[in-house]
Formats: C-alpha cells, sequence, structure tokens
C-alpha cells in the first residue's frame, strides 16, 4: 500500500510511516515538485500509488477518468504532520478496505 503525498504534505511524513505504508513517498523526494497535478496523477497511476492530498484537483481527476490511482482527499485542512500520521494510522483499516473495493475512487477523510 504505497502512499504518494502532494506537495502541501511535508515529506517528513514518509520516515514517520514507513512501517505502516511501506514504500510510499512524497512528490518532493521523487523530484515532482515542480509537477502539474496530472503529471503527478499520471505518475502514481503508472507507479501503483495511492495520491493523499488536501487537493480536490485529485478528486475531480477521479470522477473524470476513474482509477487508478486512488486518490485519499484529506478534508482536514493543514494541519500538522503528526496529525495527518494519527489520522492516517487511526483510519488504516477503513484505507485498507478501499483499496479492495473497485466501485470507489476516492476516499474522503476528515
Amino acid at each position: 500500500m504505497k502512499l504518494l503525498f502532494d506537495q502541501n504534505i511535508s515529506f517528513r511524513i514518509v520516515k514517520i510511516l514507513e512501517d505502516h505504508f511501506p514504500g510510499s513517498a512524497q512528490v518532493r523526494t521523487l523530484a515532482l515538485e515542480d509537477a502539474t497535478d496530472l503529471q503527478i496523477w499520471a505518475f502514481a497511476r503508472d507507479n501503483n500509488f495511492i495520491i493523499v492530498t488536501f487537493d480536490a484537483d485529485f478528486y475531480d481527476f477521479s470522477n473524470l477518468y476513474g482509477q487508478p490511482p486512488k486518490i485519499i482527499w484529506l478534508r482536514t485542512g493543514n494541519t500538522k504532520t503528526s496529525n495527518i500520521s494519527d489520522i492516517l494510522l487511526l483510519n488504516k483499516e477503513i484505507i485498507k478496505s478501499f483499496l479492495n473495493d473497485e466501485s470507489i475512487s476516492c476516499l474522503e477523510i476528515y
């Protein structure tokens, strides 16, 4: 379950969550910090990542293009990295179920 964290989420989250979500990355660490959202979408699709974002554009892409990739849309507003990691860990089982449900392309977490 590889997560790809969008640019508004600190690269530090990868280290915090590496035991729970191995293979995860942040766009900056993959030299995608200047990429468009559509380029990030394509990278995630081609490399089996789930995008984690605050950005509604990825939700729109999921409606236009379907999946993959799947999207985890954090609706918490900007918050500390530790809060984001806590939210993802708290919802880990829901995230696993979401990944196995082919009928849903975007998971909103509040």
